[in-house]
């Protein structure tokens, strides 16, 4: 190509997306393929959604309403936060993305989160040209927050916590996230991924929103994706401070919120039994997955989320051989090279059938 390239894009590394399910039946020649790699909802998508899906389908010739603000108010009640805090993106992947360019210059200002981290921090720093600072998980995968504060400076614009932490599932109570926040400079923003905070067992004691309020360099970020079924709807929000929730609605793109996906999250977030059961089938099937890898000999991390991280006993495969097999049954999970974790694999809870085919497949493989 004649035309001028940033010499940044050329060298970059996109994110890597789990297998899709399409892929491995075009691969393998398989019929039954169960994904169990990406974090989706076990039980699929609200029928209230569908529903809804169905009769605004219609609509969708029509742009969105700018500022999506029925939406808004709706998440706004939700959380008893005013709705002057709360903004929506295209995931909250957009989000993070907006958020780093309106806190930081290039080549000035930094950011910091552990390592291994969600791989949009590091991505979308990247191509914007801001330094990510990371710092190792303890070897527990706890957070090692003195380390952190370490790498902060009077540069650092924005701190990144994800809570349920991905890919492991440990998670911080909020009144430790409370005191960490309370020893940043005021300069820095504590952004606090939630998205997978409501698979806990007592939420509230993780959440930071109910503290946002005493909490001026706080954000959080909350995700559809997961909990509410919308993956592929793409939605996401975040409960900012007041001045940088305005300054995000006045540069981020119009209409990245389509009209289906805004009528998908009033619908979900109506369908409150849809919800209670996703969240009981997630926590029972964790459950069931751990006490099953752990009886196969596999070491498995505890998790909130609604996924767990695993290594495997010593003398059998590795985990690249136990992902390759367990691709041959029709089973997709989530090797963690790409996290710097090549020994590591997660899985992520199923319906009770997913999950017994999965354990049953495991064991096949180990015992052959």
């Amino acid at each position: 190509m004649s035309f001028h390239i940033r010499p940044l894009v050329r060298r970059f590394r996109p994110y890597t997306p789990g297998r899709s399910i399409d892929e491995i039946r075009e691969k393998y020649g398989l019929q039954q393929i169960v994904k169990l790699a990406s974090n989706e909802n076990p039980l699929g998508t609200s029928p209230l959604v569908q529903e809804v899906l169905r009769k605004k389908a219609s609509f969708a010739f029509r742009y969105p309403q700018s500022g999506n603000p029925r939406l808004v108010e709706a998440l706004a009640a939700r959380h008893h936060v005013s709705p002057s805090r709360i903004v929506v993106g295209n995931g909250s992947d957009e989000i993070i993305d907006v958020l780093i360019r309106i806190c930081m210059d290039p080549g000035v200002h930094n950011a910091v989160a552990f390592k291994p981290c969600f791989g949009i921090y590091s991505t979308q720093t990247a191509f914007h040209g801001v330094e990510l600072r990371q710092t190792p998980l303890n070897e527990d995968f706890s957070f090692p927050w003195n380390a952190m504060l370490s790498k902060i400076d009077d540069k650092t614009s924005i701190v990144f916590v994800t809570s349920p932490d991905n890919p492991s599932g440990y998670a911080a109570k909020a009144d430790e996230l409370e005191q960490f926040a309370r020893r940043l400079p005021q300069h820095c923003l504590l952004l606090v991924d939630e998205a997978y905070t409501d698979f806990a067992e007592n939420d509230e004691e993780y959440s930071m929103i109910p503290r946002l309020h005493t909490l001026q360099n706080v954000a959080v970020l909350r995700t559809f994706s997961k909990s509410f079924g919308l993956a592929g709807l793409r939605l996401g929000y975040a409960i900012l401070p007041e001045d940088l929730a305005d300054l995000f609605w006045r540069v981020r793109l119009p209409f990245s919120v389509s009209i289906l996906a805004e009528e998908a999250g009033l619908a979900a977030l109506a369908d409150i039994d849809f919800r209670q059961e996703t969240l009981r089938t997630v926590r029972e099937g964790r459950n069931v997955l751990f006490q099953g890898l752990r009886q196969l000999g596999c070491h498995v991390f505890p998790s909130l989320s609604n996924f767990l991280m695993f290594s495997l006993p010593s003398g059998g495969p590795d985990a690249a051989e136990l992902n390759e097999e367990l691709l041959r049954r029709g089973y997709i999970i989530r090797p963690l090279s790409s996290y710097g974790l090549p020994s590591h694999l997660r899985v992520n809870v199923g319906t009770e059938e997913e999950n017994a085919g999965f354990l049953n497949a495991v064991r096949e493989i180990l015992n052959r």
